[in-house]
């Protein structure tokens, strides 16, 4: 295949690995940024920690820079969660040995932009994109946007600019592009847990911490220094919301209230509270990702997700991954039909990521601490355990292997049904485990095929 001149919009971890991918296939590539390099600036207290599961691995594994990333990651092989009045317990995500990695985005982001410079990657930070010639793969960058433009050509450009992307945003304004955007009404701010004095966490930092609340949650990933980054999720109005937390004592009282164990963790939580915004959640579908052989929009430019079942970056890496088999295969330079086969194989698959993310939410808030939902979960897991071929729980199906997200919540829906009508079961509550509720099982996925 032809060595192309190719631009890339964005220098976050899609961008960043996208570009290693092209670099691989001796594609001189070209990374735009309006942000300054981010290894050279203090975080700026917006970022959720992300969860690496077996996509993301994957397709780190296929550049052969899985290994070093793995060295920034702390594996978390359970949720850890904390009811008020109660003991913590412990929910495990998968089978034994089976995990999901904390990672911090700022620290990844750093790592991945070096490798991509060893790659022979050319990255042009504080040069923001304003404008975007589709059908002459141009870009248009200046300080400003009513001054002075550089022009670029290009023979394709990757928008990797985020939810709000600059290249998504030139393209929605041909005919017949489909776009949406919906906003949760909850929002979330990051928080912190320091490490102990001397350097160790103070918390088991093999597991992911939740606080679920039902409406609104606090969670918490391990760090390497020892710290934990805390993320509160809650809605913006209303009853216990960000709007009503307007001064420090109205923010501890909150706390005392609602998160008491938290507390002594988190000696800088109004340092924190007040030094951090409050960002927005929002899901994001559109389409068609392609231009023709000139423009293909990649990670949250083409469907951002809210970040409920930490399949964001993984999703978007998986992209990558998609993308690079269906170049593998490709019989010629045939870009329009490669870009055209790589939207049609993720647009499913993305959507119902994006609608899995958000039940997920109602999931981690609330029903995590509900006794019926904690014994549905071991009913479930006492039945794949002894059918491990008849039933694969849907998390695992999303975090711990590669089916496809669309078949996964196929599947994960007849699943539900299936247990709706397991719980309405008599005396559930102490026959969840007989050779009755077995068969019961069986009979109802023999009748769903």
């Amino acid at each position: 295949m032809q060595a192309k001149n190719i631009a890339i919009v964005g220098s976050g971890l899609v961008g960043s690995l996208l570009a290693i991918y092209l670099r691989k296939r001796n594609h001189s590539v070209t990374v735009f940024d309006r942000r300054p390099d981010i290894r050279k600036v203090e975080f700026s207290g917006r970022s959720i920690n992300l969860a690496m599961s077996v996509r993301g691995w994957k397709a780190l594994e296929k550049v052969a820079i899985a290994d070093e990333i793995k060295k920034i990651a702390i594996p978390m092989h359970k949720r850890a969660m904390h009811v008020n009045g109660k003991p913590e317990y412990h929910q495990y995500y998968g089978d034994e040995g089976e995990a999901i990695y904390s990672i911090s985005r700022g620290v990844l982001n750093r790592e991945m932009i070096t490798l991509a410079e060893k790659a022979g990657v050319v990255f042009r930070f504080e040069e923001k994109v304003w404008d975007v010639n589709l059908p002459e793969a141009k870009i248009y960058t200046g300080e400003t946007e009513k001054g002075a433009w550089k022009e670029y050509q290009y023979d394709m450009i990757f928008g990797c600019d985020g939810a709000f992307s600059r290249v998504r945003h030139k393209m929605q304004r041909r005919s017949r592009f489909d776009y949406s955007q919906d906003f949760l009404d909850a929002g979330y701010k990051e928080l912190e847990i320091p490490a102990n004095p001397d350097g160790t966490h103070r918390l088991d930092k093999n597991s992911l911490h939740i606080w679920p609340r039902g409406k609104f949650m606090l969670i918490a990933l391990p760090n390497l220094d020892g710290s934990f980054t805390c993320t509160l999720f809650m809605p913006h109005e209303g009853e216990n919301s960000f709007e009503t937390l307007t001064d420090d004592q109205k923010v501890l009282n909150f706390w005392k209230k609602n998160f008491p164990d938290a507390i002594p963790l988190m000696p800088t939580l109004l340092e924190d509270f007040n030094k951090n915004p409050t960002s927005a959640l929002v899901t994001m579908r559109c389409y068609p990702w392609t231009y023709w052989d000139k423009i293909a929009l990649v990670g949250d430019s083409a469907h951002a997700i809210v970040p409920f079942y930490g399949q964001g970056m993984n999703a978007g890496f998986e992209d990558i991954s998609v993308l690079d088999d269906i170049i593998s295969k490709a019989e010629n330079d045939d870009w329009q039909a490669i870009f055209e086969t790589y939207q049609e194989s993720r647009k499913k698959n993305t959507d119902a990521i994006a609608e899995l993310s958000y039940r997920n939410f109602m999931e981690m808030s609330s029903k995590t601490a509900d006794p019926d939902f904690l014994l549905r979960k071991q009913i479930e897991k006492h039945f794949s355990d002894k059918y491990p071929d008849k039933w694969e729980p849907l998390y695992s199906n999303v975090t711990f292997s590669h089916m496809p997200y669309a078949k996964a919540l196929e599947l994960g829906d007849i699943q539900s049904e299936i247990m709706d009508e397991i719980m309405k079961e008599a005396n559930i509550k102490n026959r969840w485990d007989t050779v009755e509720i077995e068969h019961k099982i069986l009979e109802l996925l023999a009748e769903r095929g």
